[in-house]
C-alpha cells in the first residue's frame, strides 16, 4: 500500500493554559471533556486549580511595570498585530467558535469578523481615551491642575459563558488597552477558542504575562482569585447570580475594584468607553505656574 493511499492518524489538538507566554498544562494535571453544542466530543481542556491561578497572577503582576509604562501609541500598535494575527487564522476560529456555540459556518463566521474589528476598535482608542478622561482644570491660583488616568493593575476578568469568542475579546480587550494586565477565566463549556487566542498572543509582540488565560471552573478559582491580594480589579461579566455576589465579598477585603455582570443582549453592538474607564484610575497633579519676565506676568 502506497503512503499516499494509507489512512492517516488523526493529528488532535493539545489544548493548554496560556501563563506568563508560556503554555503549561494544569498544575493539577487534571482535564475535562470539552463537547460541541450537540454533545460531541471536541477536546480535553485543562481544569485550572488555585495553584494555576496563583502563578497567573504572579505572571501579571510582574508583566504590569513594563505594559502599564508603555506608549499607549505602541499599546495600540500591538493590539492592531493581535487582529493581524487573527485575521490570519480566521479559518481556525470560525470552525472553533461554530463548533462551541453550534453555528453555521457563515454566522461563525461573521462573529469572528466582529472579534477581530473589535480588536482594532480599542487598538485605536489606545492613545485616545487620556484625551477623553484626562484634561487640564480650572482652578483658582498659580497653578496647573492635571487629570491624568492611568491603569488600576491586575484585572481577574470572568469571560461570558456563551460568548465563546466575540464575549471574550469584548471584555479582555479594554482591560489591557488601557494598559493593565488580565488573568481571565475561560468560559467553562466553551473554552476551546480562548485557548487558541492564547497561542496569537504569544505570536503578536504581547510581551508575556499581560494576558493570562486558564480554562476550569470559575466557581473553583473565582473566590480566590477575588480575595487575592496582589488583585486590584475583577470584572464578574461571566459569572451568574449568586457566584457574583460571592465574587464581590470577597473582592472587598482589598477595596478591588468590582465591575458588576451586566446583561448584553448582543456583544456586536456598540461598546462605548464603559469598559475602559472601569479599570482606569485618576491621578491629578498641582504644579504652580511660576513668574515670567521682571513684571511679574504668569502663565
Amino acid at each position: 500500500m502506497s503512503e499516499s493511499s494509507a489512512t492517516r492518524l488523526s493529528v488532535f489538538k493539545t489544548y493548554k493554559l496560556y501563563v506568563g507566554g508560556k503554555f503549561p498544562r494544569s498544575e493539577s494535571g487534571r482535564v475535562y471533556e470539552v463537547t460541541d453544542s450537540k454533545g460531541k466530543w471536541l477536546a480535553n481542556a485543562p481544569l485550572s486549580s488555585r495553584k494555576d491561578a496563583r502563578d497567573a497572577v504572579v505572571a501579571a503582576r510582574k508583566a504590569f511595570g513594563g505594559w502599564s509604562g508603555a506608549t499607549a501609541y505602541n499599546r495600540g500598535q500591538i493590539l492592531y498585530r493581535i487582529a493581524e494575527m487573527l485575521e490570519g487564522r480566521r479559518e481556525q476560529f470560525v470552525r472553533e467558535v461554530g463548533e462551541a456555540e453550534g453555528l453555521s459556518k457563515s454566522k461563525a463566521g461573521a462573529v469572528v469578523d466582529a472579534a477581530i474589528d473589535r480588536w482594532i476598535w480599542y487598538a485605536g482608542w489606545t492613545d485616545k481615551i487620556g484625551q477623553l478622561v484626562g484634561g487640564a482644570n480650572p482652578v483658582a491660583g498659580p497653578f496647573f491642575n492635571l487629570s491624568t488616568p492611568e491603569p488600576t493593575g491586575v484585572v481577574t476578568v470572568l469571560a461570558p459563558q456563551d460568548s465563546s469568542f466575540l464575549g471574550l475579546i469584548s471584555v479582555l480587550a479594554p482591560v489591557i488597552a488601557t494598559g493593565n494586565t488580565a488573568v481571565v477565566i475561560t468560559s467553562e463549556k466553551s473554552p476551546l477558542p480562548a485557548l487558541s487566542l492564547g497561542e496569537v498572543l504569544a505570536t503578536s509582540d504581547l510581551p508575556g504575562g499581560v494576558v493570562n488565560i486558564l480554562s476550569g471552573k470559575a466557581a473553583e478559582m473565582g473566590p480566590h482569585l477575588a480575595s487575592h491580594q496582589d488583585v486590584n480589579a475583577i470584572d464578574l461579566a461571566g459569572a451568574g447570580a449568586a457566584l457574583a455576589k460571592e465574587l464581590e465579598i470577597a473582592a472587598a477585603d482589598n477595596l478591588k475594584r468590582v465591575l458588576r455582570p451586566q446583561p448584553v443582549d448582543d456583544w456586536s453592538a456598540d461598546p462605548g468607553t464603559s469598559r475602559m474607564t472601569a479599570f482606569l484610575e485618576t491621578k491629578t497633579v498641582w504644579h504652580p505656574t511660576g513668574s515670567l519676565g521682571a513684571g511679574g506676568s504668569s502663565y
